[in-house]
């Protein structure tokens, strides 16, 4: 009997099975892939991770704040590794600092958790004590018999469990710190991820010793400039004094005193050198220094100590100019005699007024062959504030100068009554007003100093 025949579908002959004798079907092209893709696909991976690795150190490059460049440090690592939190410590070895603690993820309170764990119970901690075994790597929570009680109590707490430590080192610089990035599950990063954050962390390590070298430098001018101007404002009676100085990131030129002399009498002075970093700061201190002798001898004539100040300069720093304001002052007369260099006009704030003292043009010390200006004198009523400053004030609002001075003379008019007889409340005001959203403390390239003397 002869088998049935399978029924057609649709008018096509249905696929007849293959007899049993026969080969299996040859696999489909599919399952093997072509010569070389597989080295195709590892150099695809390694192109990937290299351009990823160039991305997160050209971000890094890009920082010049040390702050800004832990925060980028700490974020691109926990990208490669895979991360939600961390922390970094900055903790040179060399003991000169900074020792800064920055995190990713955790309060303030988190971090001030993490510190009260021994350090030698954590991998950043022997890191960062230089302990035989500070190599970092992953700590894992998993084995409670080898966690130190503390550690574990704060990983519970934080909800973690596991992290991962690296050291931050150069060659020249030696021990920097350590970055430590925290799971949330038992986990730790593929040889890959460590492969590439290795990487990274070497070239974040130079960029962060450079620096450290730049805040070093800049705490060590800010220090040298802070020294040169005066530790504390003179008491004098019936004159309140204030001061306020911002200096820029190189430090500055800019400068102020105060200095009682005989027979009850005040020498206010205001200034700038030009240029910055210390070479600026040197000529700022040699300049204060000499007008004080000045002012000493002849504070009574302003002009005649602003004109031994110009012959000075020009004869001990003649590629540097500078401007200078001195008044001397009679508190119990009220009266003020000055005279300005190349300087902004001062400005008296009152209830009954807030103008700019009118002060003749002059220009700055050390740009003509004989400096000379006349002297103004003026009287303020009791409750009065006469605020000095320099020009920086004006420069870091970003403002033409007739709208920065418009912009001053509004910020004075606009002191709150209840506060003008504190010369510190007055000066704090009109720098927020005048430089808003931080401007007044935030880096600038220009220097702000201003001095007010209220008298009663």
């Amino acid at each position: 009997m002869s088998a049935p025949h399978l029924p057609k579908v649709a008018g096509i002959d249905p696929a007849v099975p293959p007899p049993a004798h026969t080969h299996a079907p040859l696999p489909s092209p599919a399952a093997h892939p072509p010569p070389g893709a597989e080295l195709q696909d590892r150099l695809a991976g390694w192109v990937s991770d290299l351009t990823t690795l160039h991305e997160l150190t050209e971000r890094l490059a890009c920082t010049t704040a040390l702050d800004d460049a832990l925060n980028e440090l700490l974020k691109a690592g926990a990208a490669l590794v895979g991360a939600r939190r961390g922390l970094v410590v900055l903790e040179p070895a060399d003991g000169l600092g900074p020792a800064v603690t920055t995190g990713l993820g955790l309060a303030h309170a988190d971090l001030g958790h993490i510190e009260t764990v021994p350090r030698s119970a954590t991998a950043y901690g022997r890191i960062l004590d230089g302990l035989p075994d500070a190599d970092g790597g992953p700590d894992l929570m998993a084995d409670p018999a080898g966690v130190d009680p503390r550690h574990r109590e704060v990983a519970a707490r934080l909800g973690y469990a596991a992290s991962y430590a690296l050291p931050l080192t150069t060659d020249a610089a030696g021990r920097l710190g350590a970055a430590v990035w925290l799971y949330d599950e038992s986990a730790e990063p593929v040889e890959r991820q460590q492969h590439l954050v290795g990487l990274y962390i070497r070239y974040a390590a130079e960029h962060l010793a450079r620096l450290v070298e730049l805040e070093r430098a800049r705490a060590h001018v800010a220090t040298v400039a802070e020294e040169l101007l005066p530790s504390r404002l003179p008491r004098v009676a019936r004159v309140q004094l204030a001061a306020r100085r911002r200096t820029g990131p190189r430090g500055g030129g800019d400068w102020y005193d105060a200095l009682p002399l005989p027979e009850g009498a005040l020498g206010l002075a205001v200034g700038s050198v030009t240029g910055s970093g210390p070479s600026a700061v040197a000529a700022m201190g040699r300049l204060r220094a000499s007008l004080r002798a000045y002012a000493v001898m002849e504070g009574e004539d302003p002009v005649a100590v602003l004109s031994d100040l110009e012959l000075l300069l020009r004869l001990t720093e003649p590629a540097r100019s500078a401007t200078a304001l001195f008044a001397y002052c009679e508190p119990a007369r009220r009266k003020i005699v000055l005279a300005g260099a190349g300087h902004a006009p001062p400005l008296i704030v009152g209830d009954r007024r807030t103008e700019f003292v009118e002060t003749s043009l002059s220009a700055p010390l050390g740009m003509l062959a004989c400096w000379e200006a006349p002297s103004v004198e003026i009287s303020t009523e009791p409750g009065e504030t006469v605020l000095l400053y320099t020009d920086g004030l004006l420069h870091r609002t970003g403002d033409p100068m007739d709208r920065a001075f418009a912009r001053l003379h509004a910020a004075a008019a606009s002191v709150p009554k209840a506060v003008r007889d504190d010369p510190d409340a007055v000066v704090d005001h009109v720098l927020r007003t005048v430089l808003p959203d931080g401007l007044d403390e935030a880096d600038s390239a220009e220097d702000v100093v201003i001095l007010a003397a209220r008298f009663a």
